[in-house]
């Protein structure tokens, strides 16, 4: 029997994405990075470096963690400390097939991508991978949800890194920069028990006048995205369990001076270059709805200042009109802006707690997703996810290597065939989007179609 420790109770939120995991529904999400090796590396770099980042067994409690034994059909409530962890197991190294293009490392990860973590172990694997043929190498990683949401997984990769490319001691994918404790974690105490949930009690007695100000906002303004208002697209049906992935990088500088001559955010111009590549897209697969889409944008509930490690889930989810049925680029943005701009300042008058609960009902029927005959009989309560995650913003390293893209890979569900994950990276903006092989043709498309978009836009506020 594999050793194991009992650990703390599992967060309801880090248990739901246990229980909704089938094999259809892989809840991990991932990231691929693309590396410049360090001047003057030979054939055997790679290997080389697996073998010495191997020793180092001070591995963070977070990726110890596996799920304890279900105590019920229900699922799992907490968390098991692994003993022996298999490192061997978790980091792998693999080569393309010839001849080595971004093409085959794109196939590559679209598989790892599909398959499921195992349970009987930590959740979590990277892979090493060479015969790229312009010389550079490839670091592939997943990570269950249940552990860490995209933010926190970002987060952690960053902390491995280096602005130096002369340091050569960069922690492993498992390890950290702080000292990691001896002991195992303990259970919290009563009193700090009791006052978590007394301060539970009193963001839940603040629902009452929240949600005054959402019904405020929704039903006599008017101006607030609700679920179930999106249209029904060929985005939106049952999907399977296999996966395909594009990725591409922009210049950040594009964006940026877009949204200096249009007053609009950075993440409003990112959100309307995802619209027009979204409609064009849809145009071209003759599916294009009247109807605007909805996107569901998460939004980081971390405080600026918490600068610990990352872990967990703290997610909020915003709804915002996608102005799709808008044929002009600057219409499509002022609409996108302003829907943003509403929802962004009603969580400003919200509780954390409170904007976590208004979130669950953004995505609350997603739930019902898997019951026979849900998706294709009742509206989207969003038609994608569209997210833009914090990265580094200076050119960084691992162990000498250059981090030339950081290409994230999310989670999609029975009704959401399509995700677009991006993030910064010193001066570009990486794209990763992820797809339903079943249900998304010509995935790769959704590139050009980006490219486009931002090229429209440039004109448009010119």
């Amino acid at each position: 029997m594999r050793g194991e420790a009992l650990m703390p109770m599992m967060p309801v939120t880090d248990s739901m994405f246990l229980l909704i995991e089938t094999r259809e529904h892989p809840m991990h999400v991932g990231g691929l990075q693309l590396f410049t090796p360090p001047e003057g590396a030979g054939p055997d770099h790679l290997r080389t470096l697996r073998e010495d980042l191997l020793r180092n067994t001070d591995v963070r409690p977070l990726f110890r963690q596996r799920p304890a034994r279900p105590v019920n059909t229900m699922g799992y409530l907490g968390w098991a400390e692994d003993d022996a962890l298999d490192l061997d197991y978790h980091f792998r190294h693999s080569a393309l097939p010839r001849p080595g293009r971004i093409r085959e490392l794109l196939e590559l990860t679209s598989r790892w991508h599909s398959t499921l973590l195992d349970r009987h172990r930590p959740l979590w694997e990277v892979h090493l991978v060479e015969g790229l043929n312009d010389g550079r190498f490839a670091m592939y990683s997943k990570v269950h949800h249940a552990l860490l949401d995209g933010v926190s997984a970002l987060r952690h990769l960053q902390s491995i890194l280096s602005e130096d490319p002369a340091e050569l001691s960069c922690p492993p994918p498992w390890g950290s920069r702080r000292p990691q404790p001896a002991g195992r974690r303990v259970p919290t105490s009563r009193s700090a028990l009791l006052q978590g949930t007394t301060r539970v009690v009193r963001q839940l007695a603040g629902m009452a006048p929240a949600a005054v100000k959402i019904a405020s906002e929704a039903l006599r303004e008017q101006r607030l995205t609700l679920p179930l208002q999106a249209p029904r697209t060929m985005l939106n049906v049952p999907i399977g369990g296999a996966r395909r992935f594009a990725a591409q990088s922009w210049p950040l500088a594009r964006v940026r001076d877009i949204a200096t001559a249009s007053g609009a955010s950075r993440n409003d111009v990112i959100l309307a270059m995802c619209a027009g590549a979204l409609r064009d897209y849809l145009i071209e697969q003759r599916s294009l709805p009247d109807s605007p889409l909805v996107a569901m944008v998460p939004v980081s509930l971390r405080s600026r200042t918490d600068h610990g490690e990352a872990h967990g889930n703290q997610v909020g989810a915003l709804l915002c009109d996608l102005g799709t049925n808008l044929s002009d680029p600057a219409e499509r943005l002022a609409v996108i802006s302003r829907s943003m701009s509403d929802g962004k300042r009603l969580f400003r008058q919200l509780s954390p707690l409170q904007i976590l609960l208004l979130s669950a009902m953004n995505v609350a029927p997603l739930a019902a997703s898997p019951v026979p005959g849900f998706v294709n009989n009742t509206p989207p309560p969003f038609n994608i996810v569209i997210s833009n995650v914090p990265g580094p913003s200076r050119r960084m390293y691992w162990n000498g290597a250059g981090l030339d893209g950081i290409y994230p890979a999310s989670v999609l569900l029975d009704g959401q065939a399509l995700n677009i994950t991006l993030t910064n990276n010193g001066d570009n903006l990486d794209f990763g989007i992820t797809g339903c092989r079943r249900s998304v043709p010509h995935l790769q498309r959704l590139l050009i179609h980006l490219d486009t978009a931002l090229a429209e836009l440039e004109s448009a506020t010119r």
